[in-house]
């Protein structure tokens, strides 16, 4: 599913006209990455956690020239899905 998907669904839900769901989506999207970038987590109960993670320091190489190089510690955003969410998908997608 794409964003545009996404807005089609909840106005088609909701009544509510294309242009302010994307509004709305945009700004959600907006606020979640902000809270980010400022270290602070996004919980949403029921349907799971947007949080920073620590990335420690790695030794890697590379491939074209085989030299070692160190990539430094680094923090990258992470979705964790609540319980019941992941126990809703276990339930409900079938193996292909």
């Amino acid at each position: 599913m794409t964003k545009a998907d996404l807005v089609n669904e909840i106005s088609k839900n909701t009544g509510i006209e294309k242009i302010d769901v994307q509004k709305i989506v945009e700004s959600f999207m907006d606020s979640i990455k902000n809270s980010l970038t400022k270290n602070k987590n996004v919980y949403l109960r029921s349907f799971g956690s947007f949080v920073v993670k620590k990335r420690a320091k790695k030794k890697a190489r590379n491939l074209h020239t085989k030299k070692v190089i160190e990539i430094p510690e680094h923090f990258i955003p992470a979705f964790k899905p609540s319980k019941t969410f992941l126990n809703s998908v276990k339930k409900t997608v079938k193996k292909s």
